[in-house]
């Protein structure tokens, strides 16, 4: 029994993909389809330039399609599908596209347009991401407290909150936490992501979310939102769209799962969630699949 786990923006490079493409089937048709729907997407994928795959609009449907490509692969070898799954924010609709709930197809073209949306929500320059190391969620918002234009964005660990807004309200902040001793590395992303500062991406992506069909998962996917796991499609619909302005609550969604009694994790398509699960979890075991030979090493680990 395992959780599969799918990862955000961050996890992209030049190159991703294409050993698991050559080495199976699964992952062939996955990203054949991707290719397909988005003309142009593998050679980004497998060429770059890294500047152009790391734009939100490109990086968001490359990983959502590589994650999906992992897990069909980790199926076609043998693999058994996750007790639960979810995904950090773009991994999300990953983990919903594994589950059924959404057909590959429609979930590229959404995320193609969220990342758009995103972008185009803030002018470039204006807003700001960074990672605040070695303090508790608590002491980062007793230091925010009073300061406007810039809120709590991903709790990625016991001692890893990311925070999001203006730029110069997030650089107001970074002082502020840098006289508690706090560690602060800013992220080198084009927008304030899980801030209300993306309300005008919500509510964009909503007209085009409406016009899609929704399935009930094969197994049930947490949200971002809620840290729980959810199964109603249109409840489904809602948090992904709520998602966007929303904290990414990861801390509390691994919490749950080891609540749960899941103990041992696989990362489709990335390697940034299995190090946060060590972070947060004393006792788990998580491992990546990015390509054949760490493929290999998960099923290993699931025969055990």
């Amino acid at each position: 029994m395992y959780a599969a786990l799918f990862p955000g923006q961050g996890s992209q490079k030049v190159g991703m993909g294409k050993a698991l493409y050559e080495a199976f089937p699964a992952a062939k048709e996955v990203l054949d389809r991707a290719e397909a729907t988005l003309p142009g997407l593998l050679t980004l994928m497998w060429e770059g330039p890294e500047e152009a795959l790391t734009l939100t609009e490109n990086q968001q449907p490359a990983l959502l399609a590589v994650g999906y490509a992992a897990y069909r692969a980790f199926l076609e070898a043998g693999g058994k599908p996750p007790a639960l799954a979810a995904g950090h924010s773009l991994g999300e609709w990953t983990a919903h596209v594994a589950a059924g709930t959404l057909e590959l197809e429609d979930a590229l073209r959404l995320v193609r347009l969220r990342g758009r949306y995103m972008q185009e929500a803030v002018p470039p320059g204006r807003g700001a991401m960074a990672a605040i190391l070695k303090l508790s969620r608590e002491e980062i918002a007793a230091a925010l407290k009073g300061l406007e234009g810039v809120e709590i964005a991903n709790l990625n660990a016991p001692e890893q909150t990311v925070i999001s807004g203006w730029k110069e309200a997030v650089e107001e902040a970074a002082e502020r936490l840098k006289a508690k001793r706090a560690r602060v590395v800013f992220l080198p992303v084009s927008a304030p992501f899980h801030s209300s500062l993306m309300a005008p991406a919500r509510e964009r992506l909503a007209q085009d979310l409406a016009q899609v069909p929704l399935k009930r998962p094969r197994f049930p996917v947490y949200s971002n939102v809620t840290a729980r796991p959810e199964e109603d499609p249109e409840r489904i619909r809602a948090l992904l769209l709520e998602q966007i302005t929303a904290p990414v609550r990861w801390v509390e969604i691994l919490g749950d799962m080891e609540a749960r009694g899941l103990k041992r994790f696989l990362e489709f398509g990335g390697e940034v969630l299995k190090g946060l699960v060590a972070r947060t979890l004393k006792e788990a075991e998580a491992l990546s699949v990015q390509d054949p030979q760490s493929l290999k090493q998960a099923l290993e680990v699931e025969d055990a």
